[in-house]
């Protein structure tokens, strides 16, 4: 049984495609489009190629060569470095949001995911909408009672996007020097924003990944020992289109003494802590109050560290020597030290050298799922995160209060937390999919301070999502005050904590539209 919606091409498309494209092997820029790779290709791009010249390529050959030496050099001799070597582009589609997030664990890899702020989700693909059917759900006497309710959920999302877009454009007239195209797209990026929390996580998404063998293949062997079936299905379509272009990286996952030993390893040391928090955490009536965000661990020592780091690789003498005189020095100096590191930066893509990595920071975060997502992209760093449960409650954007749409929301929100209760007995790994995006899930951040002066300024930007800027500034805050790292706090200069602006995408939108006009 399939659960993926199968594109149908023309014949002459798929004479196109062939030339470029493996069965599913495919990669591009399509994160605000909802169209699939193929066919954004088809649609948007060919008609812009010369491609007379392409007529006898196919993407799936000319690969044997090439293999026989991977196989002698990696396979036989586990030379693994060279599979570090081959590259492939491979497009996810039709992922629901919580493999989305399997699927962009690892760090050495490269992910463009298919937002929630440039794409309608009223619209249907073969006539349904876009939500994950689990085949083990949809078998059982709980699949029609799974389909309907999921089905309500996006009714209420659909019904309330014209009225929340509506709501927005008499807060917010249009500005007589923008232009249609630029005021609609903010306003829609608004209305998406603020209703994107009543989408489940069951609802599909597009990832495009970049990686070479070897994070392919730690990749697949983390999914064939997920407890989501889903991921493990999607692990095999994954692992058949990589070996079209890739065979020799991939031979042993599926190894009963290599990929399948480790996957089995993985799955044994998940179920036995399973086991043993259970045991430690048998109830969840007694859980703590917590802030949004907690700096759960800081070295008080580390602007010392810092200022050694910086000096470090300017010096000749060992790092205990530079310590000591860092130690030492008046609070002048070492501030003399950090301004001379940090240098004037023009903006926040200028960063200072790795010194900065001397340091970290480990947060505790409970924000609603939605803004996980953001965050979660972030790969520098390390983070955990608990199961998706309506445990923790849910957040309601203020803008839904005011445009009179409380009501509705909340009842989608009673038919997600229903549905999850009905489905978590049977399903466990499966019930999160009926939790709604606004449902809080608690996750921890671990980062150095180079990481964090990249996360908190381009999260807290006044272009971003309200939740995620929240989670960005509360961390700026802890760092000064909390931890009283003040120089640290100091150099991350473009971290934003002005109020939510009206239209979020507003002055994104214009720049865009100006960069247009300039070409």
């Amino acid at each position: 049984m399939t659960v993926y919606v199968a594109e149908e091409f023309s014949e002459s498309e798929a004479d196109v495609l062939r030339r470029y494209f493996t069965k599913g092997a495919l990669f591009a820029r399509y994160s605000r489009s909802s169209k699939s790779l193929r066919r954004l290709f088809l649609d948007e791009f060919v008609g812009e190629l010369d491609i007379s010249g392409d007529q006898t390529i196919d993407a799936t050959v000319g690969l044997r060569r090439a293999e026989e030496l991977y196989d002698r050099v990696f396979f036989e001799y586990g030379d693994d470095s060279v599979a570090q070597l081959g590259g492939v582009h491979l497009a996810c589609e039709q992922a629901s949001n919580l493999l989305t997030k399997v699927l962009e664990w690892g760090r050495l890899m490269s992910y463009l995911e298919q937002s929630t702020r440039y794409i309608a989700y009223d619209a249907r693909i073969g006539g349904r909408y876009r939500f994950y059917r689990d085949p083990g759900i949809l078998s059982s006497p709980l699949g029609t009672r799974f389909v309907g309710e999921m089905d309500r959920m996006f009714d209420t999302y659909a019904e309330l996007l014209p009225r929340m877009t509506d709501f927005f454009k008499e807060s917010f007239p249009k500005d007589e020097n923008d232009s249609d195209f630029v005021y609609r797209q903010a306003v829609r990026a608004k209305a998406f924003d603020a209703l994107r929390g009543i989408l489940p996580a069951a609802s599909l998404s597009n990832v495009g990944i970049y990686g070479t063998g070897q994070a392919y293949e730690a990749l697949l062997l983390r999914m064939r020992a997920h407890p989501l079936p889903e991921a493990r299905t999607y692990a095999d379509l994954m692992l058949g289109e990589l070996r079209k272009v890739i065979p020799s990286f991939l031979k042993r996952v599926d190894l009963a003494d290599r990929g399948v030993a480790w996957s089995d390893y993985l799955g044994r040391n998940r179920e036995a802590m399973d086991d043993l928090a259970e045991r430690f955490f048998p109830s969840v009536d007694d859980i703590a109050d917590a802030p949004r965000t907690t700096l759960v661990d800081f070295d008080p020592d580390a602007e010392v560290k810092m200022v050694t780091a910086m000096l470090y690789a300017h010096a000749h003498v060992p790092e205990r020597q530079i310590e000591d005189r860092v130690r030492a020095m008046s609070a002048e100096d070492r501030l003399a030290v950090v301004k001379a590191y940090v240098g004037e930066r023009a903006n926040r893509r200028h960063r200072p050298g790795r010194a900065l990595e001397r340091i970290d920071y480990r947060f505790d975060v409970l924000a609603d799922y939605g803004a996980f997502r953001d965050l979660q992209r972030h790969r520098m760093l390390t983070i955990e995160w608990q199961p998706l449960t309506p445990l923790h409650g849910y957040t309601r954007p203020e803008a839904v209060d005011l445009a009179g749409e409380a009501e509705a929301f909340d009842r989608a929100m009673e038919r997600s937390a229903s549905l999850y209760e009905l489905l978590a007995t049977r399903f466990p790994a499966e019930a999160s999919y009926a939790v709604c995006l606004a449902y809080k899930v608690r996750f921890t951040m671990q980062m150095n301070a180079r990481e964090a002066m990249h996360l908190l300024e381009l999260r807290s930007g006044p272009q971003g999502h309200p939740a995620y800027r929240e989670v960005a500034q509360d961390m700026h805050r802890l760092i000064a005050d909390e931890a009283g790292h003040h120089a640290v706090a100091e150099m991350m200069r473009y971290v934003d904590h002005s109020p939510e602006p009206s239209l979020e995408r507003l002055e994104s939108e214009r720049r865009a539209e100006a960069r247009r006009e300039g070409r």
